[in-house]
This record gives structure tokens, C-alpha cells and sequence, in this order.
């Protein structure tokens, strides 16, 4: 059998695409978390000193296909980003997660702004 046939074959088994994609999203998570460690000019090591864990588990973090969203966030920060988490559904963004810092006071301002024009006073 040639690789051309083997490849069509396993492709048209059933659940085929479904496995593709998972692998597919796998290698999309474990690429986009390498680049961005090097984007930041960081070595495993460096990054893992930021977050405080060991050299190994940055290679374990990298290669996993199951990180769970605190470990997306200390690694995202440590790279210098921040992580936002959507999900699209009926053509809507529904923000689910998001680690960008939004100062405190600004935010105390605008609402006390808010009351204001609405004729309420907060103390």
C-alpha cells in the first residue's frame, strides 16, 4: 500500500476529522506558547525562575494538550501578555476571562461619575 492510499484511508475512517482537529488544536496551543515564550526572548529556564516552577514543567506546560486556565495566565503574564478568554456563539463575543488590569480607581471614578448624572450620591 502506498503512503497516498494509507493517508486517504485512515482520513476517511470514521471520527477522522474529529482526531485531526484535536490534533491539530494540540500542536496550535503547544506552537503558540513557544512562540511567545521566544517572542519574549526567554529560554524555558528564565521563564520558569518567573513563574517559579522547574525548567521541566515549562516543557511539560508546552507540550500538554490539557493546561488549565491558571497556568495560561501565569504563563501569559510571565511573557509579558495578558489572557482574554471569548466565546462566539450566534455571531456574539461573550468575554468569559480576562486578566487585563483595569485600575481600581479609574473604575471607582466612572461609577461615582455615573451615580452622579443619574442623581445618586455615593458616600
Amino acid at each position: 500500500m502506498t503512503m497516498k492510499r494509507w493517508e486517504k484511508k485512515v482520513l476517511e475512517s470514521p471520527g477522522a476529522p474529529e482526531r485531526v482537529a484535536r490534533v491539530e488544536d494540540e500542536l496550535r496551543l503547544a506552537a503558540g506558547l513557544t512562540a511567545l515564550r521566544e517572542q519574549a526572548g526567554l529560554s524555558q529556564r528564565e521563564l520558569a525562575e518567573r513563574i517559579g516552577v522547574s525548567q521541566p514543567r515549562i516543557v511539560a506546560i508546552e507540550r500538554s494538550k490539557n493546561v488549565t486556565i491558571d497556568v495560561l495566565k501565569q504563563y501569559v503574564r510571565a511573557v509579558g501578555g495578558e489572557l482574554e478568554v471569548n466565546v462566539i456563539h450566534a455571531g456574539r463575543r461573550t468575554p468569559l476571562i480576562s486578566t487585563m488590569r483595569t485600575p481600581t480607581a479609574k473604575i471607582k471614578r466612572s461609577s461615582t461619575a455615573h451615580l452622579r448624572a443619574k442623581g445618586r450620591a455615593i458616600g
